[in-house]
């Protein structure tokens, strides 16, 4: 079973697009999902700042800025 996240901070309008997609994609699935505020960890900021929101699938990044759903759904069916 594959962990999604999302890598997210206040304030960002497309992070609340991505969360949206995700939340409603991994609900259909049966996948547990969770967002991450790149903003309370240095490091995260530094590794991820400039392109939240950015998506993990177990741990590796998938993409960023936005969920390509067809894109999405295939990964996650892996």
């Amino acid at each position: 079973m594959h962990q999604v996240t999302v890598m997210t901070r206040d304030g960002c309008h497309a992070c609340d697009d991505a969360i949206s997609d995700v939340r409603r994609i991994c609900a259909e699935l049966g996948i547990a999902w969770s967002a991450e505020d790149v903003d309370a960890d240095g490091e995260l900021r530094a590794e991820y700042g400039d392109r939240v929101p950015v998506i993990l699938i177990d741990g590796v990044e998938h993409g960023f800025w936005r969920v390509e759903e067809e894109r999405f759904r295939r990964a996650l069916a892996r």
